[in-house]
């Protein structure tokens, strides 16, 4: 499980077709990674990979095809947002993410502010997910946990602080930029729980 609060931005260095997906290599350097073992899971951009191995402070990790068709951005070299599985004695600063992305969505604005640093981020959503999505509730963008200000259709809006924008990589997005979207994982026990009832 992880909080949606970024440790450090790595970079994916390396990307090769693999017989499932693709195998990634990142560059962690940024990440406090002295202690990191064989199959420890990370948020890499929001979606959780499995550590298979290390070289100084490169990780590698195989990124199946199945994880590939509800993701964006493994196929290509950049900048990621990385984030080590929470321990049970950590403060909660985010929310409850499980690292397992519901789709991708757009980036329909992305506007900063003239006075404050910060900026205005909106997103367009798949189908499937926009009902998932609650006016100052919570949504993982690219790993990076954020309070919807607004909910327009398929859209939504959040405003990011300066830090935010410093510290992960959403102050690089643009237009048209496709983000990884984890929805509130309590909104979908509570829409089970409601079509059992149904049946």
């Amino acid at each position: 499980m992880f909080t949606g609060i970024v440790a450090s931005i790595g970079r994916v260095v390396a990307s090769v077709p693999s017989a499932d997906g693709l195998r990634i290599d990142v560059d962690a350097s940024s990440l406090d990674a002295n202690d990191i073992a064989l199959g420890e899971s990370i948020a890499v951009n929001g979606c959780c990979l499995t550590v298979v191995a290390f070289e100084d402070k490169t990780l590698r990790f195989d990124v199946s095809a199945e994880t590939l068709a509800c993701t964006t951005g493994f196929d290509r070299l950049g900048l990621v947002n990385l984030e080590r599985a929470m321990r049970l004695s950590d403060r909660l600063g985010g929310h409850i993410i499980g690292g397992h992305i519901d789709g991708v969505g757009r980036v329909v604005r992305f506007q900063r502010s003239d006075g404050d640093g910060g900026a205005l981020l909106e997103v367009g959503v798949p189908g499937d997910i926009e009902r998932f999505i609650a006016r100052k509730g919570s949504i993982a963008v690219d790993g990076v946990s954020l309070t919807v200000n607004e909910i327009s259709g398929r859209r939504f809006s959040a405003n990011l602080i300066p830090h935010t924008l410093e510290a992960t990589t959403l102050g690089a997005l643009t237009a048209g930029s496709g983000v990884n979207i984890e929805v509130d994982l309590f909104a979908r026990y509570v829409e089970r729980l409601l079509q059992s009832r149904a049946e």
